[in-house]
């Protein structure tokens, strides 16, 4: 294994240091207010909003997951990847109830539409979401970085991952707390362009060790470049059918990614993540207006095209490399003895490709980009639910409480998150890869979150029981999944005996499953709220389509020119594009 050199580590002090520089300016810059801590002051750009998103969504999943799907499922993955569209749904169509309603948080805005005990209700799945996701992944990743880049470090009795998750934690925690969300925003605009450049050099030397991207297509079979292929279930290649044997119910199994579950699962999940996770849109929150608000989602969705070519592609090329013998490492460790990939194994793909085929000095800088992405990841995830935890609830028990009081319960709630997630990385560990457990998580979670926030702003009738109720019901139907899931992860032989309630459970795609929770979810909120009284329509004027004034109307138009119609359009084109170009 090729280790670090000096000139490596010069670089990435160097990073630390830039990171450190940003950091003692914002600190000094900012306000000293709740306002100030957790949005910013509400007077960021468009750019620092869109590369911040960019930075935050790009995290542990792509570095080590995303770069391991490319290994074991070619570009499979892609199609999660070619989301940004939904971020032209946040800048369009979301922002404006947004921008105009003020809110700090996302269940802050569902108290405005249907009540406070909705409110309560999504602050908790967010805090859990968090937790069984973004923290406890970044976490992870960050050990499997350090495990790669660094196997021989050993302290205390534990090795190189264990020491990376922690060091990760803790270097992150620390700016975090200190300068609050506009310190994350502008160290997240810095992290984009290490992060970019970084990865696209992994690409472009890993297709030089390889012999060019003709060399890539005649190695790896054509199915692996085939965005549609992996959809369609093996043994019913010409038809569109969900299920590739009835006789067998190969529906239940969830070895590959099914159309259907992909044509519905998918978008859900991509809607709730840039759409209305506070994670995200936070950093909406923080724009200046509307207009900065809605660029800032158009430069994100920009960004957003980059991870099928900086990050899937470099583990198609790590597999390339394997099978082909080309890098003799690569393949005993990658290439079990049938000839397969070994999935476990192609967790390490990104970080194998940085410590083996990149030259001294080109290394210091993508070991800073894969550093920025856990970190940003991080950054983000501590701030949103430091914001959750303080506005959401212990804010609204202390309605009188200072400043400085909120911001320091705010950075004791990051603590607890921190030591939570960490308690949670074995389960992680047990799964059958990084970036399948965060979509199998996020199909359970996200369905409820969906279909309150867009059925909420488009069906007026709508009313917080309906909400209240689809919230529970879909929370409960997707944390007894992860409850059935955990001990086949965590109990090394445990299976559910063949042909039972659990086992069917734990069998079905997870995309099937999520599926079931966003058609139970809309079915919940709708025949609630029609067996209930209308919510007064007063009270949520401007919340709604339905409800907005014609200076409502007025306002938004206003927001946007020509200019952002011809660059979202644009990004629609490219996504086509990639969809064109990969069919095998």
């Amino acid at each position: 294994m090729t280790v670090l050199h000096p000139i490596d580590w010069l670089v990435i002090v160097g990073y630390f240091a830039l990171i450190v520089g940003v950091v003692v300016w914002v600190t000094k810059n900012q306000k000293k207010t709740s306002d100030g801590y957790f949005l910013a002051g509400r007077e960021l750009g468009w750019f620092i909003i869109g590369a911040s998103i960019f930075a935050s969504n790009i995290g542990s999943e792509h570095l080590v997951g995303l770069a391991a799907s490319g290994a074991t499922d070619g570009v499979a993955m892609a199609h999660y990847e070619l989301h940004a569209w939904c971020l032209l749904v946040l800048g369009w169509i979301m922002v404006p109830f947004y921008m105009r309603s003020r809110v700090f948080t996302m269940p802050e805005f569902l108290e405005r539409r249907f009540s406070p005990a909705a409110r309560t209700v999504l602050s908790f799945i967010s805090l859990v979401a968090y937790v069984l996701t973004k923290i406890a992944v970044g976490i992870f990743a960050g050990g499997i970085v350090f495990s790669v880049l660094l196997p021989e470090i050993n302290l205390w009795g534990l090795d190189s991952f264990w020491i990376g998750s922690f060091l990760v934690v803790v270097i992150t925690g620390l700016y975090t707390i200190v300068g609050g969300m506009k310190a994350v925003a502008y160290t997240e605009a810095v992290q984009t362009i290490v992060l970019v450049i970084g990865s696209a050099l992994v690409t472009i030397f890993g297709l030089h060790a390889l012999g060019g991207w003709s060399e890539l297509r005649a190695i790896v079979p054509s199915d692996m470049f085939n965005l549609w292929k992996p959809l369609v279930p093996a043994g019913l290649e010409g038809t569109w059918a969900p299920v590739s044997n009835a006789r067998q119910m190969a529906w239940y199994f969830n070895d590959n990614y099914p159309w259907l579950g992909m044509l519905i699962c998918a978008p859900v999940i991509g809607l709730w993540y840039w759409c209305t996770d506070q994670y995200i849109v936070q950093r909406v929150l923080t724009a200046k207006n509307e207009t900065q608000a809605r660029r800032g989602s158009i430069a994100a969705a920009f960004f957003k095209l980059l991870p099928v070519f900086i990050f899937i592609i470099p583990g198609i090329i790590c597999y390339a490399l394997a099978i082909s013998g080309r890098i003799p490492q690569f393949q005993s460790l990658l290439i079990g003895p049938d000839g397969a990939i070994i999935r476990d194994n192609a967790q390490q793909a990104f970080p194998l490709m940085v410590a083996t085929i990149l030259p001294v000095g080109v290394r210091g800088i993508v070991v800073a980009g894969l550093l920025a992405a856990l970190m940003s990841s991080l950054a983000g995830a501590f701030n949103a639910s430091a914001t959750l935890f303080t506005i959401d609830f212990y804010g609204r028990l202390r309605r009188h409480v200072s400043q400085e009081r909120l911001v320091w319960v705010g950075r004791l709630a990051t603590a607890v998150m921190v030591l939570i997630g960490v308690l949670w990385i074995p389960v992680i560990r047990g799964g059958r890869g990084l970036y399948d457990y965060l979509q199998g998580v996020q199909s359970y979670l996200a369905p409820p979150i969906f279909v309150v926030f867009f059925l909420g702003v488009f069906y007026k009738r709508l009313n917080s029981t309906g909400c209240l109720w689809a919230l529970v019901s879909g929370f409960v139907l997707g944390i007894a999944r992860l409850a059935i899931d955990t001990p086949v992860k965590m109990i090394p032989g445990f299976q559910y005996q063949e042909g039972s309630l659990f086992w069917i459970i734990n069998h079905i795609f997870f995309q099937y499953y999520s599926m079931i929770i966003l058609v139970v979810s809309a079915v919940v909120m709708i025949v609630a709220s029609y067996l209930t009284a209308a919510p007064d329509y007063a009270k949520i004027s401007g919340l709604t389509y339905a409800t907005q004034t014609v200076e409502h109307k007025r306002v938004s138009r206003a927001s946007w020119n020509g200019a952002d119609v011809v660059f979202s359009a644009l990004v629609l084109v490219l996504i086509l594009a990639a969809y064109l170009y990969f069919v095998g």
